[in-house]
């Protein structure tokens, strides 16, 4: 939260037990807010998870977070918030796999978690503002609306999973390291020096309710198993899976194909179809995806202008730009064209559109355009 005349401000920070959301709440503190610690408990029952775990939900992660806020000398609580995540992301994690799509879990917990059920929260409360440990940047306009913007260290940009934020949520928001120009070993270093215990903690890097990082076992214990068949793309058999699910578009290990291709290229996962419990697999080229039409758009802050425009796009978390144009059709549909063929775009994912650093907005991605292939 930027203001060009900074007043103390009751915060709210959402502490995960990692290194980011400590640091990002000794910088709220540091800067003379009001800062009261929070963990969210997301797991139904936190014990089960290992220790060790790679998520960012397990009871150590609880405690952690507690040991860090009492170094900072802020109050800390844990909100029960189980129930929630299980309708919001969970379930809905599951659901979207069993329809043959790719969510984006760490979106929706933004979006109907951190940013709605925890936000709702802190306002009832009296609170003015949530801080998260996120790499993003939101920058106040003179005329009173807010942006959101790309970190400052584009190796650590995480504007892509807020882009489902809208004007309302930027408005409470704050993200104490956004501007910092500096490695993760520097984060690390300033944890140090702030006497963190979660200096030397690993990052997180699954999904967090899956403790194991086994997605595919998780999705089969809760899915069961339907055999179905490998296809080519003309519909010849080439051999059978335990669950259409345990697929995504872009795919190449893993696809239990017991003979190569007459050409000896690799085949990549093209389709899956739920309804027929079918995958699709064929070479890298009839990936090669020229356009788009995603649903549901969200934009952070004023929505685009009328008419089709040119922006940049990130199709996926860890992914880079390209260049793009794109147009909201009756308020409700985002139709977008690629001026290069990009690969493994899968419905379900997130396209989030940028204007420079800008975070436009985002869309869920429903039907895909494929180039068509000479000889295909």
């Amino acid at each position: 939260m930027t203001d060009d005349a900074p007043r103390r401000l009751r915060v709210l920070a959402a502490m995960s037990g990692g290194v980011d959301s400590a640091v990002a709440a000794a910088r709220a503190a540091e800067a003379g807010h009001d800062v009261t610690g929070v963990h969210l408990a997301l797991s139904e029952n936190p014990k089960s998870f290992r220790t060790g775990a790679r998520g960012c939900c397990t009871i150590e992660d609880s405690h952690d977070a507690r040991r860090a806020a009492d170094v900072i000398g802020i109050p800390f609580y844990v909100w029960d918030l189980a129930e929630r995540f299980r309708e919001d992301v969970v379930d809905d994690f599951i659901a979207e796999y069993e329809a043959g799509r790719t969510p984006n879990p760490c979106l929706r917990c933004n979006e109907k978690i951190k940013f709605a059920a925890l936000l709702d929260k802190a306002l009832a409360l009296g609170f003015d503002a949530v801080c998260t440990g996120h790499y993003a940047t939101v920058v106040l306009r003179e005329d009173g609306s807010r942006e959101l913007h790309r970190a400052s260290d584009m190796a650590k940009d995480q504007s892509y999973v807020l882009g489902v934020l809208d004007d309302r949520q930027l408005a409470h928001a704050m993200f104490p390291l956004g501007d910092t120009l500096t490695t993760k070993a520097e984060i690390r270093e300033e944890a140090a020096r702030r006497g963190l215990f979660v200096a030397k903690k690993p990052d997180s890097h699954d999904i967090c309710f899956i403790a194991d990082g086994d997605t595919q076992g998780f999705l089969a214990k809760r899915l069961g198993a339907t055999e179905g068949d490998i296809v080519d793309e003309s519909g010849n058999r080439l051999g059978t899976h335990e669950g259409a699910y345990g697929f995504t578009i872009g795919q190449r290990k893993g696809l239990r194909i017991g003979h190569p291709a007459p050409d000896g290229k690799p085949r990549y996962v093209l389709d899956i179809s739920p309804v027929d419990n079918t995958v699709t697999v064929g070479p890298a080229e009839s990936l090669d995806v020229t356009g788009l039409t995603a649903i549901r758009p969200r934009w952070c802050g004023r929505p685009p202008t009328a008419g089709p425009a040119t922006y940049t796009a990130q199709l996926r978390a860890h992914g880079g730009e390209t260049e793009v144009t794109a147009e909201l059709v009756d308020g409700a549909e985002l139709r977008v064209s690629f001026a290069e063929p990009v690969r493994g775009v899968a419905p379900g994912q997130a396209i989030v559109l940028y204007d420079g650093s800008r975070v436009v907005g985002s869309a869920t991605i429903a039907t895909t355009e494929r180039r068509v292939r000479a000889g295909a």
